[in-house]
């Protein structure tokens, strides 16, 4: 089972999966740019779209995530890697079908890629756990450290070039369909990929009740705990911000060309590109420096990370853009390096203080808590955005929520060895 093809195939479905999460988001996205140029729409009517999109694919994680975890469980692993990604397929096809059916009416089109995209989320849903849960049935146990580093590699590459070049094929054709047809296909090679892998273990004496009631009792127990509760929620505060950080960049970046001279018509997806990659780019380099800076369960200076990171932000929304580009990606570049740094030490010590038994149901919770984060931010934004809040506001507003956290988790900084979560 421990082969080099199934460990190959799972990095090929791993990239291209990630790939087209993100560049079949940045296409459906990408016709706003060109709306709110001519007018058409407003910046708030541009995060509201964001925030609706980016809901739906979070919120099948909260919904459904005991269920993923137990499927996961009773069937072969890499049957819910095909799964996730056939449903990922079916989710394209669904929005697909939505513009060829509706292509004279934007709002029908509409409501069929937001259930589509919805169903793309569900196929994340499953697929997560399996990714993770496949990789000791397929690597050998000496070799699992590296191939967690390159699944996450593998996941970050994926998410920037496919939230890049979604908005830049988009510009090059002006046609949304050809961005669902790209996606379609990567969607499918990524199924292609999965399914030519060799089948791993299953465990049929497996039951969803029992499933369900070691989760909940499991995640009880985590949340209650004095220290572990306190990372998990500093996690959970990373990704609010991720998920509120990346809803408003769209209007944001067009704000922010516009005040530097940018003519409208020049304001496209390709620009916005710069934009959308830095801050992805931006946290993997301050997860570098987090490893090199930081022993393992040193969590002394996370709340300083979370403060730069509000300062980041606060000052991605009071520059408006006539100070010029590269202050301005200073800002997302400092603000982006400061959430790098404050979420590996969390992730590192989590890991490390959770019996080896409980790690992957502590897995799992963490997944439930990070995606109920990024639906507070997306929703936070939505909020901000029926308040009428300017794209540079709600960065301001996001900077007070993100230091009001902050000063109310008051994470500890001891080290607990002695007392690891089960």
């Amino acid at each position: 089972m421990k082969t080099s093809r199934n460990y190959h195939l799972l990095l090929t479905g791993q990239f291209l999966g990630a790939f087209g999460d993100n560049f079949l988001l940045a296409g459906i996205l990408a016709p706003l740019t060109f709306l709110k140029n001519a007018g058409t729409i407003t910046a708030q009517d541009v995060n509201s779209t964001n925030t609706q999109f980016n809901m739906v694919f979070f919120v099948p994680f909260i919904l459904l995530a005991p269920l993923a975890g137990f499927l996961n469980d009773r069937m072969p692993k890499t049957s819910w890697l095909l799964g996730g990604n056939l449903i990922k397929l079916l989710g394209a096809l669904v929005g697909f079908a939505g513009i060829l059916l509706h292509s004279a009416s934007h709002d029908s089109a509409m409501i069929w890629q937001i259930v589509g995209y919805a169903i793309v989320g569900i196929g994340a849903c499953v697929y997560s756990p399996a990714k993770y849960g496949v990789l000791p049935e397929v690597v050998e146990t000496e070799k699992l450290v590296k191939a967690n580093g390159t699944v996450e590699m593998l996941t970050l590459v994926g998410s920037i070039g496919g939230f890049a070049l979604g908005g830049v094929l988009y510009d090059q054709t002006r046609a949304l369909s050809t961005c669902y047809v790209a996606a379609i296909i990567v969607y499918a090679l990524a199924a292609l990929a999965n399914g030519m892998m060799q089948k791993t273990p299953s465990n049929p004496s497996a039951q969803l009740g029992r499933s369900l009631q070691e989760f909940v009792g499991h995640a009880k127990s985590l949340l209650t705990h004095q220290r572990i509760g306190r990372i998990l929620l500093g996690s959970m505060l990373f990704w609010l911000a991720a998920a509120f950080l990346r809803t408003n960049l769209q209007a944001w970046g067009m704000a922010v060309f516009a005040a530097s001279g940018v003519p409208p018509e020049a304001i496209t997806n390709t620009r916005l590109a710069l934009f959308k990659a830095s801050p992805i780019i931006a946290i993997a380099v301050g997860s570098v420096l987090a490893g090199r800076i930081h022993a393992l369960g040193d969590l002394s200076k996370q709340w300083l990370y979370a403060m730069g990171l509000a300062a980041g932000v606060a000052l991605m929304g009071s520059l408006s853009g006539t100070q010029g580009l590269p202050v301005v990606m200073l800002a997302l570049t400092l603000a982006g390096v400061m959430a790098g740094m404050l979420i590996v030490p969390l992730n590192a010590s989590l890991q490390h203080e959770t019996s080896e038994a409980a790690l992957g149901k502590t897995i799992a919770v963490q997944n439930v808590i990070d995606n109920a984060g990024m639906i507070v931010g997306a929703g936070l934004l939505g909020v901000m955005t029926k308040l009428n809040f300017s794209p540079h506001q709600a960065f301001l507003g996001l900077a007070v929520v993100v230091v009001i956290l902050t000063l109310g988790m008051k994470l500890t900084t001891k080290n607990v060895d002695a007392t690891k979560a089960h």
